[in-house]
């Protein structure tokens, strides 16, 4: 039962949101073989003057382990 947790920096439209859910849901599908209704998408909107504190640290930087793509930027 997979969930995905999208942070994005706010701004998307709706229609963005509703787009990235699906796709993300469809790669899921492809790559486990979940049947569509265990998958679950959340978006959180992040303002861009917080998310060093509350993404790039927290996710990034404090959980190496879980991260399987890494951004091509850094923050301190």
């Amino acid at each position: 039962m997979p969930h995905v947790i999208v942070k994005l920096a706010a701004g998307r439209s709706e229609r963005q949101k509703v787009r990235i859910a699906e796709e993300v849901t469809k790669a899921i599908l492809a790559i486990t073989g979940n049947d569509e209704d265990a998958v679950s998408v959340s978006i959180e909107d992040v303002q861009p003057s917080d998310w060093a504190e509350t993404v790039y640290r927290p996710d990034i930087l404090g959980k190496p382990g879980t991260l399987y793509k890494k951004p091509e930027y850094t923050l301190l």
